[in-house]
This record gives C-alpha cells, structure tokens and sequence, in this order.
C-alpha cells in the first residue's frame, strides 16, 4: 500500500479537487492507497472538509490538531499513522501533482529508498525562487547530498526510512539528507511545479531564516551525532590554545621587562 501524507493549514479550497486527483492517478494505475489528512491547526472549514472525504470514502482518514504545532509535527503524526510499505509527503495546496505519482513509484523500483521531486520550473515569485536557490546550494555544499531540491514537499521513501528518521523544528526540509545519512539510498527526479490556486502562501522570511539554523543543526547531526564531544573538544583545544598563546605572549613581556 502506499500512504499519502498531507500536511494542511487552511487549505479548505484545495482538499477535495486534491482528493479527486489522487484517486484518479491512482486508480488509473491500480495503486492500493490511504490518504492521510493532518490539520495542523486550521481556523477554516479544514476540518470540516476532511472529516466529509473520509466519511464518503473509507480510504481517508484524518488527525487533527489543536493548534499549530508545524509542518514536522505533522509529517511525523501522519508517518505513525501510515500503514503502507511506501510513504509519500504531498502538500495540500495543489502545487504538487497526483499525476507524478507512477513515475515516483517507478523510480523507488529500481532500489532507491527515497525519491525526492525537483521543481525545475518553479512558478514561485523570484522572491521565493532565488533563496531557494542560495538554500539548496548550501544544503548539498555542507551535507554531501547533491539535490536541486532539498526543500520539494513531494517525497517517496520506504517505511524504513521513516522508522529511523526523527524530525523536528524545521526538519521536515532534510529528510533526504537525513535518509542519506543513514545509509539509504536518495535520488530526485523533475517533476512538475503548479501555480497555487487557492489559499496563501506560508513562506516568510522568519520561515527562511529557521531553515537556516536548522542547517546547522542538521550539519552537526550528520557529522557528530555519534561523537558530540569531538566537536566540543576541538572547540575547546581551539580556545585552549590561544590561551596558551596568549600566556606565552605575556611571559616574554615579564621576562624582557
């Protein structure tokens, strides 16, 4: 089976046109699947609409929450819920495309364990575009994980990934570098990027700023997750040294005084 994964925020426009294309996809290529609404926290008819797509069709279900609690919380809710041996993240503002589903299902055949989308034409104001660009660069210089896309909201990965991956804060960006680190093999392919029909966009440049801390965290994860103290203990002989230095330096001083 393969459980779809959708995060909302005031995305009551959107659920039941996203719910109709999935299906289509899906059923057009005999897919066995679940639909896996989380509300994180909606003031709209969210909810409303999510509780009448699962009360029609038994392949939905939803998890609501009672605020907003972000995007990671919510992918981690819905990866405890899944119940398929694949797992798909998909947002909920219709920008992500049903159709690609196949193809990402395809590409998992060949023995990768995570599929990560790449928006080569992104229809996202330059305003988005250009930091994303700056990000991404950074992501695959710092980490080794070479991707066009770090921050695709359109992922395929194994159960295994998810029951060995934690996310949290603004995690839900590197689940592909998280995967990667652990071992599992990663690879993305284009897809295509859809103009956002309703609702508004939840980027901001707070939201731009926590992903680049949460670059650093990951950045250390990766590399000291096992061996914290290597760091520390190479920041501590850095500093140890210069206060050597600087106490060599002040007993010349003395001396030739």
């Amino acid at each position: 089976m393969l459980s779809i994964i959708v995060p909302l925020l005031n995305e009551s426009d959107s659920l039941v046109q996203l719910h109709r294309e999935i299906c289509q996809s899906c059923d057009q290529h005999e897919i066995e699947f679940e639909i896996i609404f989380i509300d994180d926290g909606s003031s709209d008819e969210s909810w409303s609409k999510v509780d009448s797509l699962s009360a029609d069709d038994e392949r939905v279900s939803g998890i609501r929450f009672r605020r907003n609690f972000g995007k990671a919380a919510a992918l981690t809710v819905g990866m405890q819920a899944a119940r398929g041996e694949n797992i798909m993240m998909m947002d909920a503002d219709l920008q992500d495309d049903p159709a690609e589903i196949p193809q990402f299902l395809a590409k998992l055949e060949e023995g990768y364990d995570l599929i990560n989308g790449w928006k080569q034409r992104r229809l996202d104001p330059w305003h988005k575009v250009y930091p994303s660009k700056v990000f991404n660069g950074m992501v695959s210089h710092l980490t080794g994980l070479k991707l066009h896309d770090h921050n695709c909201g359109l992922k395929l990965f194994r159960a295994e990934v998810a029951a060995e991956i934690r996310i949290y804060g603004e995690l839900h960006r590197f689940i592909a570098v998280l995967a990667h680190a652990r071992g599992f093999r990663v690879t993305e392919i284009p897809i295509q990027h859809r103009s956002r029909q309703h609702g508004v966009s939840k980027y901001g440049v707070r939201r731009f700023m926590r992903g680049f801390l949460d670059l650093w965290t990951v950045t250390f994860l990766i590399g000291f997750g096992q061996r914290p103290q290597h760091m520390l203990g190479a920041v501590g002989l850095g500093f140890f040294g210069l206060g050597m230095l600087g106490l060599s330096y002040l007993s010349v001083i003395w001396t030739l005084m």
